[in-house]
């Protein structure tokens, strides 16, 4: 039996995706995420053999939370299900670690057989992925695009995430448990980073390259 967490911010596609595999009887869903921090703290509780992820959630997206879970060496097989084919978005999904993406259009019998792919360990792509994304992926040396947020931490990737889904500092302190102080000395840092004059400034780039969803 393979055990999936399922992590996804849309109830609807969530309940779509559980439907689905519920009707597997090799599969079964030993949970469910709405953000990034809750993939992680259910992966952690749970230990499932994979872990679907959608890329663009609140709290933490999901290119964050599989840096976080490959950090804590969980041994969870990760698989991004996803709207985007964005080339970048897919090349840094699988830097993370990530056994497979596949798009949110083509998730039917494809889900099931790329959960079963990434379950043994082995890589699944969707045939609408670019190739250059694996390409890049399997070869390290070749040239990234250029991506100022790389110049970040995590946390400081984490804050600004928040921060483009409009939180102010106070609730970003209460959500990391941290002082107001502390974020906004972190905000200072990204901005002097990034070298932009304010606030918005930020938002653009989170939004520019693909930190938070640009249509929401």
């Amino acid at each position: 039996m393979i055990r999936v967490l399922l992590a996804e911010d849309h109830v609807m596609v969530r309940a779509g995706l559980q439907a689905l595999l519920e009707r597997a009887k090799d599969i079964k869903v030993v949970g469910e995420a709405s953000n990034g921090q809750e993939a992680i703290d259910l992966a952690v509780a749970h230990q499932p053999d994979v872990l679907i992820l959608d890329i663009m959630m609140p709290r933490l997206n999901g290119i964050q939370a599989a840096e976080h879970i490959r950090n804590l060496k969980l041994g969870v097989k990760i698989l991004f299900v996803s709207m985007y084919s964005d080339t970048v978005l897919v090349r840094q999904a699988l830097q993370t670690g990530a056994k497979g993406y596949i798009l949110k259009t083509s998730a039917g019998e494809e889900l099931l057989q790329a959960i079963r792919t990434v379950a043994k360990g082995e890589t699944y792509l969707g045939e609408n992925i670019p190739a250059i994304a694996l390409e890049n992926t399997l070869h390290p040396t070749t040239k990234r695009a250029n991506n100022p947020l790389d110049l970040l931490s995590p946390r400081e990737k984490e804050i600004l995430q928040l921060i483009a889904e409009e939180h102010t500092s106070g609730e970003i302190a209460k959500i990391l448990s941290i002082s107001e102080k502390t974020v906004e000395k972190h905000r200072a840092n990204m901005m002097e980073k990034l070298q932009v004059r304010n606030l918005a400034g930020l938002v653009r780039l989170a939004i520019k390259h693909g930190l938070i969803d640009k249509n929401q």
